[in-house]
């Protein structure tokens, strides 16, 4: 069989004590998973189900990398996430076994365009502009889950131009991740290469040229990027 034309090389991630890369198939986001940070969004807080979105691959970015603002938009929010990489393939498991999926984790930046979330949510209709651009899933290295350790009440923080900016920690999550791992599952067969972005706590905003942000979750590689300007 041959192709008309070739496609862009997989997006991949670097992970921590190897050369081998981790390639990125999916990624799955979860909405209002900090009480606070729904809060700041005007959103009422339940745990009635997880509130899914995705980006497409094409959207991962690494860490360290400087980006032109944003096209479409004048309002560019960061949000700064523990990013959880599958690496075992699983159907409608349980919250039991959730973890046996789990590859590794990392610090994740996920970009938005607030202004066209905003209107899309006022219309009643899907975030996609909002959330998927180019260069919207910011990733540092991969940390080897066995190398992290159990997720509890670890540190999560971001800092803009050295002010920092979010700071909570992960047993602030609504939702935990086997049972995020557990849900997700129920409609998608989950396999090595897929991405879950865990939610962002209190104290997003708005990023402009010049900016310099750097994410970290306690125990896994900062995530940094650079705003640059428009195109």
């Amino acid at each position: 069989m041959s192709l008309l034309f070739e496609l862009p090389e997989t997006p991949s991630i670097p992970v921590l004590g190897t050369e081998a890369r981790f390639p990125v198939r999916r990624i799955f986001c979860v909405g209002r998973n900090y009480e606070a940070h729904a809060r700041e969004m005007g959103s009422a807080v339940d745990r009635e189900a997880p509130i899914w979105f995705t980006k497409a691959s094409a959207a991962v970015c690494p860490s360290g990398a400087t980006i032109p603002y944003p096209p479409g938009t004048s309002n560019c929010h960061y949000e700064m996430e523990l990013v959880v990489a599958i690496g075992a393939s699983g159907f409608r498991v349980s919250t039991d076994d959730a973890m046996e999926l789990v590859f590794g984790y990392a610090s994740g930046l996920d970009m938005t365009r607030r202004d066209l979330q905003n209107i899309a949510k006022d219309k009643s209709c899907p975030w996609d502009t909002g959330k998927d651009f180019e260069n919207a899933a910011v990733m540092a290295a991969i940390t080897p889950a066995a190398d992290f350790g159990t997720v509890a009440k670890q540190r999560i923080t971001l800092s803009q131009n050295g002010t920092l900016k979010q700071n909570a920690t992960l047993a602030e999550l609504i939702w935990s991740l086997p049972e995020l791992i557990a849900d997700l599952s129920r409609m998608y067969h989950l396999t090595p290469g897929d991405l879950i972005y865990t939610g962002t706590p209190a104290g997003v905003g708005a990023v402009a040229p010049g900016d310099e942000l750097e994410g970290a979750v306690e125990g896994l590689e900062p995530v940094r990027l650079t705003i640059g300007p428009a195109e």
